[in-house]
């Protein structure tokens, strides 16, 4: 790992504006391999507010979204590592969200969120490859422990 001394020194030390560009792209990169993204997608404002400050505690990348639609409009779709769902929202569910991804090929690991607690969801949902299902309100303990988990190579 390069320390920031050195990251400064050799910006310091770059002859031009490429070489510097090529740090900075290089920082970007190793952020990013560090902080995998964590998307959220609830209709629930206050989920979409907090949920991504909690990922960032525990250092994550994280962006809301307050619909399944607006998602898979985004550009976050291919960079997305783990997704925390919301079962149940207006327009696309959460479970049609994952029956769309697979359809594209996009196989993102899957935690599920829902207010509703009922054990044949959590059976239902695993079934079709979900990486857990949390039910709310859920501990930061928890969370973090679903996202680890889903993170995990198979």
């Amino acid at each position: 790992m390069i320390s920031e001394r050195q990251q400064y020194q050799s910006t310091m030390d770059a002859p031009d504006v490429e070489a510097h560009s090529w740090v900075v792209q290089s920082q970007h990169e190793i952020s990013a391999i560090e902080r995998p993204l964590v998307s959220i997608v609830d209709d629930d404002e206050s989920v979409r507010e907090s949920l991504p400050d909690l990922l960032r505690e525990f250092g994550f990348t994280a962006q809301a979204f307050s619909s399944a639609e607006e998602f898979l409009s985004s550009d976050c779709v291919d960079e997305t590592r783990c997704l925390i769902l919301d079962i149940a929202m207006p327009g696309m569910r959460g479970p049609e969200l994952q029956q769309e991804l697979k359809h594209r090929g996009q196989e993102i690991p899957i935690v599920f969120i829902t207010a509703h607690k009922d054990e044949a969801i959590r059976a239902r949902v695993l079934e079709q490859g979900a990486a857990g299902l949390l039910f709310k309100p859920f501990s930061d303990t928890a969370l973090l422990a679903a996202v680890t988990t889903a993170l995990q190579p198979n």
